[in-house]
């Protein structure tokens, strides 16, 4: 793989492409799984540069105290999450590469990774964990019950826009749809097959 053109091709997307960021791609690169078509790859990295503010570096969601409240117990979306104590709603914000949030969220991906996210939330936030988390998530569906394969072989063709559901209905779907289509560009020019 040519990963010079590579880094060429999606330069421009970025306000500042960070070393960080290079290295994270870098180790995607390093241990690319075999199974996972082209597409799908650059649907992963776009859902990923969308959700960590372009830094391809697992975050914690952007806000303050207050602003989690609107997650906690008692409140519709706290209810949704499975926030059920006091607290929850800061404790389980989002985290890693797709913004994993609330308690019932956590748990489910706890026992699917088998890491105890339950008490250390911030495991989220580990490379390894985050990528496993996305990756085991939008392959098998667990986090709203739609998965990569949905939307097309990832081979011969992709819903990019539609994938959107995999995480998050359709919010900002034509954006990271087109994040999609330059990662895919980026990623065949550079010869991954």
């Amino acid at each position: 793989m040519n990963k010079d053109k590579f880094f060429e091709l999606v330069r421009p997307m970025f306000t500042k492409l960070h070393q960080a960021a290079v290295d994270n791609f870098n180790k995607v690169f390093d241990t690319y799984p075999k199974d996972v078509p082209i597409m799908w790859m650059a649907y992963g990295m776009a859902t990923a540069f969308h959700e960590t503010a372009q830094t391809m570096q697992p975050i914690v969601e952007y806000g303050g105290k207050e602003y989690f409240k609107k997650y906690d117990t008692g409140t519709k979306i706290g209810s949704a999450l499975g926030n059920t104590r006091p607290g929850d709603g800061y404790r389980y914000r989002g985290r890693g590469f797709v913004q994993l949030t609330g308690r019932r969220n956590y748990t489910l991906a706890a026992g699917k990774v088998g890491f105890n996210l339950i008490d250390e939330p911030d495991l989220a936030l580990d490379f390894a964990v985050a990528r496993k988390i996305m990756r085991e998530g939008m392959l098998s569906g667990w986090f709203t019950s739609r998965k990569l394969a949905d939307y097309g072989d990832g081979i011969n063709a992709y819903d990019y826009k539609n994938a959107r559901k995999i995480i998050n209905g359709l919010d900002c779907a034509d954006k990271i749809a087109g994040y999609a289509r330059n990662f895919e560009k980026a990623l065949k020019a550079a010869g991954l097959k």
